[in-house]
């Protein structure tokens, strides 16, 4: 293993133009403002163009990540997309950025862990560059085109989803204690119906049947995903600070996935932490699954919500099930 840190030199994102508000949705489905207001929190969201493709998304989010970095796509080693939007099933929507930032011969994958995917990312990513002999750089990005997925007459869960794209660079450094430092994360797949896309794959290839029932859309038992996501994420929190020798006083922010506000308020509620350390987007973004962290820790950064020093924890939960906690130490 390499001395030294794996710290976030420069972050970005990126929301498509077109933002649809819940008085747009309450004209195409029986719902109202009021109603997913008081149920998520949310307020609008924003929605890619027809043309506009994850890699798209992707894309102009790893350009604002290198500007902020003072970095060109060249001086990156690897790239990783969390998505479960991507272009198509096959090759990864990672290969396909890859030849739009002109990269060549630079090792490209994605990862599908669904709202938790870009802390898998951040996992897979950091072990690389701390331990692989020909990797620096890496560029990791949360990318969602989820109005692809949405049932846009289900009001249950037409009202929840928004597009969006986040990017890190990450780099190795020889500064000791700084950067990402730990991370949690887990999986249960016997619980993989909670919230699911049920065709598309080889379990239930597309037919004209299952298009008729519209069984490539996002399902979701939100009853039992709310009590499993502020559990496992509560535990997870608890977890990563207790084996790093760390309280609940030390953190300065904890970014959570933007799924519903309720969600984060009981989150922070039962891991006893002030909503004024807890950061929150959701309102103008709607859930963005994989994308959400990256766009968010980005706002935050850009806001001012921590400075040199402090610890952020990030912290997610999603289909699989799976969900998990990132520990960085702000250089």
């Amino acid at each position: 293993m390499k001395q030294g840190s794996i710290i976030i030199r420069g972050v970005g994102s990126y929301l498509p133009r077109k933002v649809l508000t819940n008085h747009d949705l309450a004209s195409m489905v029986d719902t109202s403002d009021e109603w997913i207001r008081t149920r998520t929190g949310i307020s609008q969201r924003h929605i890619a163009d027809a043309h506009e493709t994850c890699s798209d998304l992707a894309y102009a989010a790893a350009k604002n990540a290198l500007e902020d970095a003072q970095l060109k796509a060249q001086d990156i080693d690897l790239l990783v997309v969390a998505t479960i939007t991507p272009d198509m099933i096959c090759p990864s929507s990672a290969a396909i950025l890859q030849a739009k930032l002109g990269l060549r011969n630079v090792m490209s994958f994605d990862i599908n862990a669904a709202c938790s995917g870009f802390l898998y990312t951040l996992e897979v990513a950091t072990y690389l560059l701390q331990n692989g002999n020909f990797y620096k750089r890496a560029l990791v990005i949360g990318a969602e085109k989820l109005s692809s997925l949405t049932d846009w007459e289900d009001r249950s869960t037409c009202v929840l989803f928004g597009d969006a794209a986040g990017a890190f660079v990450l780099e190795h450094t020889s500064a000791e204690l700084v950067g990402i430092r730990d991370a949690i994360l887990g999986a249960d797949g016997s619980s993989s119906e909670t919230l699911y896309i049920p065709a598309g794959g080889s379990l239930h290839p597309a037919t004209a049947e299952t298009v008729a029932q519209r069984q490539h859309f996002i399902k979701m038992n939100g009853k039992e995903l709310f009590k499993a996501s502020v559990r496992l994420m509560g535990k997870a929190v608890e977890e990563l600070l207790e084996r790093n020798h760390l309280t609940k006083a030390d953190v300065a922010c904890l970014i959570p996935h933007q799924a519903n506000l309720r969600i984060i308020q009981s989150l922070a509620q039962s891991i006893d932490l002030p909503m004024d350390r807890v950061f929150c987007n959701l309102e103008v973004t709607g859930n963005t699954s994989s994308a959400s962290i990256p766009v968010a820790f980005t706002q935050a950064k850009n806001a001012h919500y921590f400075h040199s020093g402090d610890y952020i924890v990030l912290v997610a939960f999603g289909g699989g099930l799976t969900w998990g906690a990132t520990l960085i130490k702000w250089p």
